[in-house]
């Protein structure tokens, strides 16, 4: 029999996970693509603040949801326990076998990418090796004991924050430029929904502290604490950024650096350490969110395992007999994404992966509107939705927006999402059909 999970997940590890899986490199390398977007810089931060907004409100109605359902699983459970099994496999299929890997493997290669760079190493196995051990090192470490993983979390995003937190005040108190509306001199070809869809994709991740409920402490309490302590930051964050690059550089110079804006502006302030402490930051920044991502995304699998959603639950859904912690389910994952790592094409994964899995995002912050209608973990509740239901119809407004922004933009990722989702279904029916023939009389 498996040892139960270890709760070592207090309030400040499950914050810091919320703040590091949304904070990679999106805080550096979307300034310019949000103002080229927009075209102007005062629209350029009402779509950062947009984005904020539709994001905090996902947050503070997943809070609630949490509550209500405190398992390890995150949405896959969400969904399941609301919609039923149908749709939380296919929901757990997405995140185990799509989404979760090509995180992974995105991120380690921007990791491996960077420090390759960094070093000035030239050969071109080293983005490769460096991607492959980082994965395989935050991986045994998240094996080896959630608190030392979660330790690594909370230090890591205390580091990233440093870089990110010394560029907006340096920034703010001696750049000169206009900060407000300004307008970046080029033909604005995408518009305010692009720029709020970008954002939105640097926002996301949040959600995935949900995944860890069983092993928290006390989530009913903790839980909706550290999505909105986490989110909060990540905005204040990045919108200091933003107003502090536009007060740098002019805003021509922004949009037409595109992903480079933060590091001419921290260097235009530093001189040649600015911009070593902007790739530094970076690095942090990517290497604590990819274990942030191991910590979570890891744990969907074992939910699955544990409720027998899987053709091989009885092996993924154990944890070490004597850690506590679900390494089978961390090993899987970890395969999925190593392969996706020698794919050498991890951006398309990704955004395929995300494309599908925020319909189930819309679902989770819909489904708070029936939890409460059958008043579902309601002795456990202490925490409620503020200014329901405007506060989930936001949520689910912007996670319309994005799924009919891919499927208009890039039909053939929104197509592809279709078919993986779709995949599940024979596997479901094949494991639901075991599952009534072993079941007695």
């Amino acid at each position: 029999m498996s040892k139960p999970l270890s709760k070592e997940v207090g309030l400040i590890t499950a914050a810091s996970i919320v703040t590091g899986c949304v904070i990679g490199s999106g805080v550096f390398v979307k300034p310019g693509r949000v103002l080229a977007a927009t075209g102007n810089s005062s629209l350029a931060l009402w779509a950062w603040v947009l984005g904020a907004i539709i994001t905090i409100a996902g947050g503070l109605t997943i809070a609630e949801v949490s509550t209500r359902i405190p398992k390890t699983g995150g949405i896959y459970v969400y969904v399941e326990e609301i919609y039923g099994r149908t749709a939380g496999f296919l929901c757990g299929w997405v995140l185990t076998l799509v989404y979760g890997p090509a995180v992974m493997s995105a991120l380690a290669l921007y990791f491996g990418s960077l420090l390759a760079n960094f070093l000035h190493l030239t050969d071109p196995r080293a983005q490769i090796t460096i991607a492959v051990t980082t994965t395989l090192f935050l991986s045994s470490l998240s094996i080896f004991g959630t608190r030392y993983a979660g330790a690594l979390q909370a230090i890591s995003t205390i580091a990233k924050l440093i870089p990110i937190f010394v560029i907006a005040i340096a920034g703010i108190f001696l750049g000169h430029e206009k900060i407000t509306n300004v307008s970046s001199g080029l033909p604005v070809a995408a518009g305010m929904g692009a720029a709020v869809l970008a954002t939105l994709w640097a926002y996301d991740g949040w959600v995935h502290v949900g995944t860890m409920a069983g092993e928290m402490k006390n989530p009913a309490r903790d839980l909706p604490l550290a999505i909105i302590l986490g989110l909060t930051l990540v905005a204040i964050a990045y919108l200091l950024v933003n107003i502090s690059i536009f007060h740098i550089l002019p805003a021509g110079d922004v949009a037409s650096q595109n992903d480079r804006a933060a590091v001419v502006a921290s260097e235009r302030i530093f001189g040649g350490f600015g911009a070593t402490l902007i790739q530094v930051g970076i690095l942090i920044s990517i290497f604590g969110c990819l274990n942030g991502n191991i910590l979570a995304t890891t744990r969907v699998p074992y939910a699955m395992g544990v409720r027998g959603d899987l053709p091989f639950s009885s092996w993924v859904g154990k944890t070490h007999p004597t850690l506590g912690t679900p390494y089978h389910a961390i090993m899987l994952q970890t395969v999925f994404a190593l392969l996706m790592v020698f794919s050498g094409n991890p951006d398309l994964i990704t955004d395929i992966g995300i494309s599908a899995v925020y319909v189930f995002y819309v679902l989770s912050f819909a489904g708070i509107v029936k939890l409460r209608r059958d008043r579902v973990g309601e002795e456990l509740t202490r925490y409620r939705t503020p200014l329901y239901p405007v506060v989930p119809l936001i949520a689910v407004v912007g996670g319309l927006y994005i799924i009919g922004s891919t499927v208009l933009n890039q039909p053939r990722y929104a197509l592809y999402a279709f078919l993986l989702t779709l995949a599940g279904l024979p596997v479901h029916f094949v494991v639901q059909r075991r599952k009534a023939a072993a079941a007695p009389g």
